[in-house]
């Protein structure tokens, strides 16, 4: 059998002559339920209901620099789910996590936060919804996958257009002869 040496020691690690790693690097140092809120306003005469409710889902996505290689992302979820004779439920979620960024350029960090962040954070969160509405006495709440990444992307696309329409629009100069 041939010596495979210690994976450890032979990794490459990209490092300059002081010792510094320059690798670019992101992850996750953890995650958890920053803040959560679940209402059944008007049980139990809201069991008695047979009408199928109408469910409104609002999605948020934020944040912070805790540090100067530490964010915090948050994941705001708000469902309520109403019928004609009122409110069923209201869930209201902050699912967050601490996120660690090294060595990535502003534009690629400004992504991960705010697309590839989410979409990990997603599930969990995704979890915690539907356990609360199982734990309200509903049927849970399985909220379908969301394209973080493509919404990112159409986002950055109409700020580009917004900012491309505001430049056209200063970069006349009313009155002026030419």
């Amino acid at each position: 059998m041939a010596d495979e040496g210690d994976v450890l020691t032979n990794l490459d690690t990209q490092t300059t002559g002081n010792g510094a790693d320059n690798r670019p690097s992101a992850g996750f140092l953890a995650q958890y339920i920053k803040d959560l809120s679940v209402e059944n306003p008007n049980a139990p005469a809201s069991f008695q209901w047979t009408d199928a409710p109408k469910i409104d889902l609002q999605f948020n996505i934020g944040a912070e620099p805790v540090n100067d290689e530490v964010s915090e992302v948050e994941l705001k979820v708000n469902a309520t789910a109403m019928c004609e004779a009122g409110q069923l439920y209201v869930i209201e979620l902050v699912y967050a996590g601490l996120v660690g960024i090294r060595n990535l350029p502003d534009d690629q960090a400004h992504m991960f936060l705010y697309a590839e962040a989410p979409r990990i954070l997603f599930p969990f969160a995704r979890r915690v919804v539907a356990d609360a509405t199982r734990d309200l006495g509903f049927q849970p709440l399985m909220i379908d996958p969301i394209d973080f990444n493509g919404l990112y992307m159409q986002r950055l696309q109409q700020k580009q257009q917004e900012e491309a329409a505001g430049g056209a629009q200063t970069g006349s100069t009313p009155g002026s002869d030419a």
